[in-house]
């Protein structure tokens, strides 16, 4: 995966808003339909960088359906890849909107042991700072709708220090 491609698929995830009143609307279509371009491209074997990218660019507040793509092409990295991808992510993963946190962490929950065990080991090298935001932050899905499931409930940074 060429650096253009996390670069290109960072920016076009900042997808324009409703309330934007500057952007083109062919400009906002062009973003959007390149963005799912983008995901849809995704093959799994980018990496924990291509994991970092994908996370990094689910900026928007709403997007209009184009994350679902995000979201499938996340499922394609192997465990170990997505779990460190994610942990690579994490400073990001504090900034984006909640929804977008939560589904990105419930996708990584849902992928197994492999990618939780990934994850959890990678956030050991994450700031101090960010980790303890990414424990605030699991913690809130954890006790809203994202994480409150038996199964992905008490697995992310487990064990809790």
């Amino acid at each position: 995966m060429s650096s253009d491609w996390i670069v290109e698929i960072v920016e076009c995830g900042d997808l324009v808003q409703d309330d934007d009143e500057v952007t083109p609307p062919e400009e906002a279509e062009r973003r959007w339909n390149r963005y799912v371009e983008l995901a849809d491209s995704v093959t799994g074997d980018e990496g924990p960088d291509g994991v970092a990218a994908i996370v990094s660019s689910l900026r928007a507040e709403e997007d209009y359906g184009a994350y679902q793509a995000a979201h499938a092409a996340l499922s394609r990295f192997p465990c170990s890849d997505l779990g460190k991808g994610v942990a690579m992510a994490a400073r990001e993963l504090v900034s984006i909107p909640t929804g977008g946190s939560g589904n990105v962490l419930l996708i990584l929950a849902r992928a197994g042991s492999v990618a939780v065990s990934s994850f959890n080991e990678a956030m050991q090298m994450v700031d101090a700072d960010v980790r303890r935001e990414i424990r605030e932050l699991v913690d809130f899905h954890e006790s809203e709708e994202w994480l409150s499931e038996e199964g992905v409930r008490n697995v992310l940074l487990a064990p809790r220090a």
